[in-house]
């Protein structure tokens, strides 16, 4: 079966490493939070101590998942690039492929928020005129991103899009 997944020639460029961390920091603010509310119900409300230890016990759990889910998202991103079109390949459990043809591309799209842009990493978003096949490959290097955009603008004006 993992050969349906399998890029025709060659082997799936991966994405940066430093995604994984950017994700484990995003998922830490919320399980912050949710165990801070947990530890003021424990400590200040009595009659909550149940609710406060079960949103503490939740919020640790939920990172420590999240801690382990990150490193195995980013493993599972990948693309190639072909003479026609690009493979975009993602997801642990529920495996996901997108074949782009360069040719139905409309527009490319390169965007990094401040905590990306801080980890040097940015997402590359392929635009096509259905939304069922555009596809986001996060975690590239700045420099990576860059020279995708380029790459792909001129495969997609040199195969007939818009982009």
């Amino acid at each position: 079966m993992d050969d349906l997944f399998r890029p025709p020639a060659g082997q799936w460029q991966p994405v940066s490493p430093r995604l994984a961390t950017i994700r484990r920091i995003l998922i830490a603010v919320p399980a912050a939070v949710l165990a801070i509310v947990g530890v003021v119900l424990l400590l200040a409300l009595p009659r909550l101590q149940w609710i406060g230890a079960l949103l503490a016990a939740l919020a640790a759990a939920g990172y420590v998942w999240g801690w382990f889910w990150a490193a195995r998202n980013q493993r599972n991103w990948g693309y190639a690039e072909n003479d026609d079109d690009l493979l975009v390949t993602s997801g642990v459990m529920f495996k996901r492929l997108v074949a782009i043809p360069y040719g139905r591309m409309q527009f490319v799209d390169v965007e990094a928020g401040p905590l990306a842009r801080a980890f040097g990493v940015a997402t590359v978003t392929l635009h096509t005129a259905s939304v069922e096949t555009a596809a986001d490959i996060p975690g590239l290097p700045a420099a990576e991103a860059t020279r995708l955009r380029n790459r792909l603008t001129e495969l997609g004006e040199a195969h007939g899009a818009g982009v």
